[in-house]
């Protein structure tokens, strides 16, 4: 079977919840939702779903419980909800920005503002879906800092970064310095195109292994269970690789 690059996209974000147990889940997006659904039904079977307000969802929406607020700030102020947020920068030590381009004082451009993303990095695991990888988003150093990276993180409990997923790769932090490494490539991109679209130095190791395929079963529960009118290409447009 042929497999997308927005296939490989979404099986590196199913790979975020992998052993997370009973915890909840909080993609924001389409491919982070996608990978999301296919992690619990693939092998993350506790993984808690919402509909994005209070209720505790299975994968094709049936209603599995109620989630009060107060139960959900239990959850995520005490590490157990994994978030997958979106970045209009991000910098070499997972600091995101989605507030502002430019000075605060004067910005170029005003975007959603800071929102939740402080308390979501420094109480709980975030990762972050990019899905056009670039120096405009992969800066040296991000105009605002709104998720919290590991130069800023100060030893909260809480805090961590477990993957950075783009449309060339999937990146982490497991640097002694903690600032991010290339994980794997999505097959047919180069560690030289990697390289020439991020805005910092990178750490890449000698040997970098190729983001992993989904299995034919994982293949058909994204095409014909959780994605059948292929959404996802929309996203991450390309043609199908063997």
């Amino acid at each position: 079977m042929t497999v997308t690059r927005s296939e490989f996209c979404v099986i590196a974000c199913a790979e975020a919840w992998r052993g997370a147990g009973e915890i909840l889940a909080s993609p924001m997006g389409l491919i982070p939702s996608i990978g999301a659904r296919l992690a619990r039904l693939a092998f993350a079977p506790d993984l808690l779903l919402t509909d994005g307000e209070a209720m505790l969802v299975d994968v094709d929406g049936t209603v599995e419980g109620w989630l009060p607020y107060r139960q959900h700030l239990t959850l995520v102020t005490g590490g157990r909800r994994h978030v997958m947020m979106g970045a209009s920068q991000i910098d070499r030590f997972g600091n995101q920005n989605i507030s502002c381009i430019g000075d605060w004082d004067k910005p170029k451009r005003q975007l959603l503002g800071v929102r939740g993303a402080p308390v979501n990095t420094l109480n709980n695991p975030t990762s972050y879906w990019i899905p056009k990888h670039s120096r405009r988003v992969f800066v040296e150093k991000v105009d605002m800092v709104c998720g919290v990276g590991y130069d800023h993180a100060a030893g909260a409990r809480h805090h961590r970064i477990p993957r950075v997923v783009s449309d060339l790769g999937v990146f982490d932090f497991d640097t002694p310095d903690r600032s991010m490494r290339l994980a794997s490539l999505h097959p047919g991109v180069t560690v030289d195109e990697v390289r020439a679209a991020t805005g910092f130095a990178l750490t890449i190791p000698d040997e970098v292994p190729s983001t992993r395929e989904p299995t034919p079963a994982e293949l058909r529960l994204i095409r014909e269970v959780i994605d059948p009118d292929n959404r996802r290409a929309r996203e991450v447009p390309e043609e199908a690789r063997a």
